[in-house]
C-alpha cells in the first residue's frame, strides 16, 4: 500500500487558509482501544440497509475506486443510520465546513486484498487494515457498514489533516497532533469532536476512521453491538 499515493485527494490547510476558532475545538482526550470485542449479532429482518452516502455538504471521493484496487466499488456505501448521522455532524460544522468520505462499507474482497497489500511488509504493527475475518461473529469493521474514513473540507477542499489518507505513520495517530498547537490540531479536533456528537469513536491509529455500532464501538461506549456483516445486495 505505501506504492499508492493518495495525497491527490486532499489539500494541505495552508493552502485554502480554513478560518477556525479553537475556542470550538476541545482536546481529543485519552483513547483506549479494547483488548476484547463483543461478537456481531446474526442479520435480522427488518436490519438497517446500506444505502449511498448522498448528503449536501458531503463529498464522497472513492479513494479505492479511483486508485485502481481490484474489488473497490464505485458507490460509497453505509448503514442507513450512519448517514443520517453524517447528515446531522454537517449540520454542526461551522459555516464554511463540510466532510469528505474517503471510504465506508467494503467487501471483504477488498478488505482482503488491502490487508494482504499492507501486510505484505511485515514492519507494519497490526491495528491498520483488520483482517478479512469471513466469521459473520467477527466482522471487520468497514464490512458492516459502520465504520466511515473521512475529513474536513473547507469550501468543498478536502483537507489533509497532518497526513493524508491511508499513512500509516505514527503521524496519522489521533493524538499525534495533541501536543503541537496550530491548525491542523484544532482541525482535528473539530473533526472528532463533531463525530462524537453523534456517537461515533475513533480509531487511535487513524485520525479518520470513525465507527458507529461495530463491535469495536460497542465495547468502548459498552453498548450491544447494533452491526454485523452487510451486503448490498441483501440489506
Amino acid at each position: 500500500m505505501a506504492d499508492v499515493d493518495y495525497s491527490g485527494f486532499t489539500v494541505e490547510p495552508a493552502e485554502v487558509h480554513p478560518t477556525i476558532d479553537p475556542a470550538a475545538c476541545p482536546p481529543v482526550g485519552e483513547l483506549v482501544e479494547p483488548a476484547e470485542q463483543p461478537l456481531a449479532p446474526p442479520p435480522a429482518p427488518g436490519d438497517e440497509p446500506l444505502v449511498p452516502i448522498e448528503l449536501r455538504g458531503v463529498r464522497t471521493l472513492g479513494c479505492y475506486f479511483h486508485a485502481g484496487w481490484d474489488h473497490a466499488r464505485p458507490a460509497t456505501l453505509a448503514r442507513s443510520g450512519v448517514v443520517e448521522r453524517l447528515h446531522r455532524v454537517t449540520t454542526s460544522l461551522p459555516d464554511g465546513f463540510g466532510l469528505a468520505v474517503f471510504d465506508a462499507w467494503r467487501p471483504l474482497e477488498l478488505q482482503a486484498e488491502l490487508h494482504a497489500a499492507a501486510y505484505g511488509d511485515d514492519r507494519l504493527p497490526p491495528g491498520f487494515i483488520a483482517e478479512p475475518v469471513a466469521e459473520p461473529s467477527r466482522p471487520p469493521a468497514h464490512l458492516t457498514g459502520g465504520a466511515v474514513d473521512l475529513t474536513l473540507t473547507w469550501r468543498g477542499a478536502p483537507l489533509a489533516l497532518g497526513t493524508g489518507f491511508d499513512d500509516f505513520s505514527p503521524a496519522a495517530h489521533a493524538l499525534a497532533e495533541e501536543s503541537r498547537p496550530g491548525p491542523v490540531r484544532d482541525l482535528r479536533r473539530l473533526l472528532t469532536a463533531a463525530m462524537r456528537s453523534e456517537g461515533f469513536i475513533v480509531l487511535d491509529l487513524e485520525w479518520w476512521h470513525f465507527e458507529w455500532g461495530t463491535r469495536r464501538w460497542a465495547a468502548i461506549r459498552g453498548e450491544s453491538t447494533r452491526y454485523g456483516p452487510a451486503d448490498p445486495t441483501t440489506t
